[in-house]
Order: C-alpha cells, then structure tokens, then sequence
C-alpha cells in the first residue's frame, strides 16, 4: 500500500515564505544579468576576465556586481508587486492556521528578529530545494559555492554601502543564530584564515528535521539522548514510578510549577533521578528530553557546546530538559561560570543530575535552585524492586520471599544494577536450564556492584564453612552474631528507624585479634560465605605512602569503592597502619596521627562491614575500642582444638596410610591451625612423589620444615 503523506501547514508556511524571498533572489540575479554576469559560464570563480579588473576597481564600497546595476521602473514595479503579494498571501495563511506553525515557534522561542529570520530561511532553502544550490553559486561569482555566504546574505536583505557592515555582529560567536546553534560559520574550503564575509552559513541539520516534523534528538545515535513525548498530568503511574519519585519533588511540585527553577539532582541512584524528571515533565504537561553529557563531552563537543545544543532542542520542542552526567562539566565541585550562566538564562525549567553536590558560586543570578538528593534506594524500595524486575522477566514465582529479603538488605544497590541483576540471573537460567535460585540472585548482585575496588584490594573467594571454623563456642556465637546483625539491619535501621539517631552510618566494625594462624581470616571467610558478599584483603603496601596525604587518599578510595561494592573490607596486621596514636616529637607524628584519625572517622560512617585483624591487640589504639562493634580474640588452639584442626583440614579425598596419628600431632607440637594447614599440603606433596600414600612420616617431615620456618627448634622426631 502506498504511503500517503500527512498534509502539514508548517511545511506550506515554509513554502510561503520562501515564495518572499524568491521575489528578492530574483531581483538579485536580475541585476547580474544586466551587469554582464553570464550564469552558464562553467568556470565562473576559478578566474577573473581582464575586462572585469577595471570594474572591481571602480566598484562602490559594499556593493555586488548586481547592486551596481539599476532596474528599470517597469521591473521595479513589478517586484515590488511579487513581494507584496506574496507577503499577502503569507500573511492571510498565518490567520487562517488552526494549529502552531514551526517556523512561528522557532522564532518565538528564540526571539528571532525579522533578518534573523530571513537569514534562518536563506540557509534552509537549499536543504529543501537544490536549485537555490546553483542561483547562490551564481550570485557568488562561484559555481561551486553552493551555500549562502555571510556577504550572499548582506547582498539579499541590507542595501549597499557601508552601512551594511553594521548587520555583521549578527554573525558574531555571541548572536542568537551561532550561540543557539541554529547556524554555524564555517570558513571558505583550503581557507581558514578567510574574511568574515566569505565564511559560509550552514543550518543545523537537527534544526531542519524538526522544521520537516521529523524531530530526531541531536546525540540518539550514540545512544546518550532520550526524548519522550508529552504524557498529560492525568497519565497513571505505575507503582514502581511512584515508588522511584522523590518525596521532595512531589512537595515542591507547586513551587516547581509556578517559580520554573534550576533543579540539582543529586546522588548515586540514576533510576530515581530519571522517574522523577518524567514525573516533573509529566507535571507540567511536557516532554522530557534527557541527555547523558559523559557520553557527549567525550567526543569533540565541550561542555558549553553540548549543553547548547540541549537547551536549543528543548525550545523547539518545547520539552524539559534533563541533563544527566553533569559531574563530568564540574570541576572542584563548581561549574564554570559560563556555563552556569547559560543555565540561568534558560527561560524554563531545567534539570542537571549529577552524584556529587555542586556549588553555583562566581555568578550573579536571580534564578532559584532546587536541590533533590537521590540517595540508594531504602530496604523497602529495594525488596520492591528486586519483586518488581523478576516479575518483568517472570521469574517471580521462583524465588521466596525470605531469600529476597535477606538479597535486598545485604546488597545496596542502585535502581538499574537490580535491574541488571535480575537480567543476569534470566541469562543464566535460559542458557543452563536450571531452576533459578537465590544463589543465582546473589551471584549477579556481586556481579553488577562495583567491582573497581579489585585494582586496590585482594579478592578472598571464600572456601569455608562454620564446620570448618576451630574456635571456642563462645567465639563461634559472637560470629554467629555479627551475621544475625548483617541479616536484620533492615528491620532495625530502616523500619524501626534507629538508624537516624544512634549511628552515624549502617556500618559495622570488628576487631579480630590473636596470634598468627588462629583462624581470623577463616572467620573472615565464613562469615563472607554466610553473608553472600565479597571478601576483599587490603594490602598494606598499596596504602600507606611517605608522601603527606597519600595515605588518606588511598583509604577514601578504598572505602568509596567498597561502599559501592558491598564488599568486606579485611585489614590483616592492622596494627602495622593503625597503631597506638603517638605523642607529637616532629612532623611525622604529627600526620601519622592525623593519618589514624581519619581511618577513624572514615570507619564511623562506612555503610558495609570492616574486619581489622591483628596479632597483637595491645598495639592498638584505645580510641578505635568506641568505634568497634565487636572485638573477638582467637585464642591459640589447645590439643583438643588442634586435634579437631587435623581432623578438619585432612581432606578425605587424600589416600593416608593407618599409621597417621593426628592425636599424636595435637599433642606433640603446640601449632595454630594455619601452621597445620601448611603441614598437611607440605605432606601431601611429598606423599605424591613417594608412594602416592600420606604416612605419617610424610607428616613429620613437613611437621619439621613448618617449625624450621617458624625458626623454633626442631627436636628429634
């Protein structure tokens, strides 16, 4: 079936008004046919006639070949009836149109003057007719300048003389055409350095498919651009939408409304920031135009550039416009001052959104600015979206109620990485056929947090169970209780709301002290394992630094990226980096000290769980005991302890010969569990080389070499 064009009126007021500057194109070319300019040269512009010399020579400042030339009467009459009558006709359409005209909006919006417009209209005309391509590279003396020059556009509108120079700040960087980027100067070919007046005019290809109803966003083809059209305040929104909306937004809706100000979103979840600009275009009864600037920037656009562009496409369509990524124009938390102007001076309301708060300093404004902070989403958001997305993708009914619950208050994760997650997990249950589990849900939401915290500490994959943890009951139980804490800070912090009062953060620190091998970093390892969370060790030598600063710097970026990560951050040998806090002597003291104070406050408002680990308690600061919730020794093992080590460790997969003793071990050499570790695969080893069979010789030789290392003496086995 053939397609029918929709009849626009837009396009016909378009055609009208280029039926006005016909009567002006005409009259031009006129004019150079009469001063002997022949239009069928094929060589016009690649040189000049010796008998054309003498007239440039004794042709009048500012004026055209054809403005040398005088029409006769009958001629001038006649054009001056074309243009009157085409403006008739232009102007009885206007009054009889029953709907807004683009062109009309176009120049309301940007307060075009009546040259402005026509220089706008010069520009377009080639884009929609070609044969203006060969009437311009005529009247330039050029058949191959088929766009209007800044001169072609003087020589149309304004008379000859000087007094024309007077219209060229029209084209200078800060006039309404070339700031709003309706048009752009671009200079003659091979030519950079050329005069002003021969920089050629071009039209904002956008522009023109918006004036054809084909509106296409300027950067949708990088994928940083979303427009929607206008959905009326009336539009139903879905729970999920209602759930994402900022509280502060729906209470200065009025405010919003009525004052149209600059709005700062502000904060790490991105899902909430977009559903509540929809909300507020939505409000407002108009469209959103939502930009990604980090995508934009990065290209060969700057930052002013970009948010041009934006702000431009916003006036012609009318939309609010969003301008996500603003973090990337900020710098040391502050926009340059011209760019903050050009939001100003947006006549309507504005978005940016962004994660950090930004100051609006170095500039003198009137127009009012509205934060909304946008922090991760609550407990109860969370459980919402994690039911929401698996309902989406049906995968709803495969997963209780209770994993979910324990999912969404171990991991605080933004509103698109559940989105991801949940997409995850479908991609692993379509492709391996199993039934989708917690454990699936789990595994994709380590997956899509953060995981930059890898390139500054090591990741522990945990391997050990509470079956594998030698620890005295009561030891056991306050691990046991440090999970129960992780599993109901939701129903404490968020729903019974101590959270606001009594801590500083959701965070919960611990202190795991004993000597050497006495299982903190297999606790550390379980409780991981319980927990569903990354195990990251942090190396000492990557943190510390000579340089006055570095320390601190390293440790924000640490606990930065583990707040992102939901991880567990291991801190072994703390006592190297967080000793006792000395007495001022010289200048090292003084920033060691100011170095261990803010590991201090850093730890208070960290939202995840920080494990320090140290052979020595008594090295510590007494000053971290008010910031720890749990301090728990790891005694060293006694024989029963260390009988129930060998026992634990020996994995039953290793062939082992019936003279092994392990009570005999336990009771014979006093060694932690991590010295019984080494001892065992030291056996093992030689066992493979000698017999295939671990005997108990294997495990008192290895026994020797463990305590040779350990440089105690070695006894007659």
């Amino acid at each position: 079936m053939p397609i029918t064009p929709q009849y626009d009126l837009s396009l016909q007021h378009i055609q009208l008004e280029l039926a006005r500057l016909d009567v002006l194109i005409r009259q031009e070319v006129r004019r150079w046919q009469l001063a002997g300019q022949n239009p069928h040269d094929a060589f016009r512009g690649f040189y000049t006639a010796n008998e054309e010399i003498g007239g440039m020579a004794s042709r009048p400042f500012g004026t055209s070949w054809g403005q040398m030339v005088t029409l006769s009467a009958e001629e001038s009459t006649a054009l001056r009836h074309s243009y009157a009558q085409a403006q008739h006709e232009l102007q009885q359409f206007m009054k009889q149109a029953e709907q807004p005209l683009r062109l009309q909006q176009l120049q309301s919006a940007f307060n075009l003057s009546q040259f402005e417009l026509d220089t706008l209209l010069i520009c377009l005309a080639p884009t929609l007719d070609l044969r203006y391509e060969q009437l311009y590279g005529f009247l330039q003396d050029h058949v191959n300048r088929r766009r209007p020059t800044i001169n072609l556009v003087l020589n149309l509108l304004v008379e000859a003389g000087p007094q024309r120079l007077a219209w060229l700040p029209y084209f200078g960087e800060g006039a309404t055409l070339i700031q709003q980027q309706l048009l752009k100067c671009v200079p003659e070919p091979n030519a950079p350095d050329s005069a002003m007046l021969n920089q050629m005019l071009l039209i904002d290809p956008t522009v023109v498919a918006w004036l054809w109803g084909s509106y296409q966003p300027n950067f949708s083809k990088d994928g940083a651009c979303f427009f929607s059209h206008q959905v009326t305040s009336s539009h139903q929104m879905t729970p999920i939408d209602d759930l994402l909306v900022a509280e502060t937004a729906k209470t200065n809706l009025p405010n919003i409304k009525t004052q149209r100000p600059l709005i700062a979103f502000y904060g790490l979840d991105r899902g909430s920031q977009e559903a509540t600009a929809q909300f507020i275009a939505q409000q407002l009864n108009q469209p959103l135009l939502m930009v990604d600037l980090t995508e934009v920037v990065s290209g060969s656009l700057t930052p002013l550039q970009a948010v041009r562009l934006v702000l431009r496409d916003a006036r012609l369509t009318g939309a609010v416009p969003c301008l996500f990524g603003w973090d990337s124009c900020l710098t040391d938390k502050k926009p340059n001052p011209r760019l903050l102007r050009e939001l100003c001076e947006y006549p309507d309301t504005l978005m940016v959104a962004g994660e950090v708060v930004w100051q609006a300093g170095n500039l003198e404004r009137e127009r009012a600015l509205f934060r909304l902070e946008f922090p991760l989403p609550s407990y109860q958001q969370r459980l919402a979206l994690w039911q929401h997305f698996l309902q989406l993708v049906k995968l709803n009914d495969l997963v209780k109620q209770a994993g979910l619950a324990q999912l969404a208050g171990h991991f605080r994760l933004t509103t698109y990485q559940i989105r991801d997650a949940v997409a995850s997990a479908k991609d692993k249950w379509v492709q391996h056929g199993q039934p989708l589990t917690i454990a699936h849900l789990f595994e994709t939401a380590r997956t899509h947090s953060h995981v930059r915290l890898s390139d500054l500490a090591y990741k522990i994959t945990p391997r050990y169970g509470w079956d594998d943890l030698i620890l005295p009951p009561e030891q056991v139980a306050v691990l046991r209780e440090i999970v129960n804490m992780v599993d109901q800070q939701p129903t404490v912090l968020e729903e019974w709301a101590m959270g606001r009062k009594l801590t500083a953060g959701l965070g919960i620190a611990i202190l795991f002290s004993g000597p050497p091998g006495t299982g903190k970093t297999m606790a550390a390892e379980v409780m991981a394992g319980q927990l569903g969370l990354d195990l990251y060790k942090i190396d000492l030598s990557t943190v510390v630094s000579k340089y006055i600063g570095e320390t601190e710097k390293n440790l924000e970026r640490i606990f930065t990226e583990a707040e992102r990560s939901n991880a567990i951050l291991f801190f072994d040998e703390a006592d190297a980096l967080f000793g006792k806090r000395s007495e001022v002597s010289d200048s090292h003291d003084r920033y060691a000290n100011i170095e261990i104070s803010y590991l201090l406050q850093r730890m208070e408002v960290y939202n995840g769980i920080t494990i320090l680990a140290t052979n020595l308690r008594a090295n510590l600061d007494e000053a971290f005991g008010r910031r720890l919730q749990f301090a728990l020794d790891f005694p060293f093992p006694d024989e029963v302890d260390r009988l129930r080590i060998w026992e634990t460790l020996f994995p039953p997969t290793v062939p082992r010969a019936a003279n092994v003793n392990f009570k005999l071990l336990a009771s014979r050499f006093k060694l932690a569990g991590g010295n019984i570790r080494n001892i065992i695969m030291g056996a093992a080893y030689l066992a493979a080389g000698d017999g295939k069979v671990v005997t108990m010789n294997h495990l008192l030789h290895a026994t020797a070499r463990e305590m040779q290392k350990m440089g105690r003496l070695v006894k007659e086995l």
